[in-house]
């Protein structure tokens, strides 16, 4: 389902947007290592999002259509 993975995206891309202004003025160490760590999970929720609309991986389990499911079930 990509609808999902492109609402992730944006949503994603939405809340660096919100945080922008506070990453720019961090003071301490100990900010710059929560936003440093905030950033590499944002990169690891997008990338996984474009892996998933590029189908490099498969769809979570509660994407799937209920269709393909029910097929295989009678098929086999």
């Amino acid at each position: 389902m990509k609808q999902y993975a492109f609402m992730r995206i944006l949503l994603a891309f939405f809340f660096l947007y919100i945080a922008w202004p506070s990453i720019r003025s961090e003071v301490t160490q100990l900010s710059s290592i929560f936003w440093a760590t905030w950033l590499a999970f944002f990169l690891l929720v997008v990338g996984a999002n474009f892996a998933t609309i590029l189908k490099m991986i498969q769809p979570p389990v509660m994407e799937k259509d209920q269709i393909n499911e029910v097929y295989h079930t009678e098929k086999n």
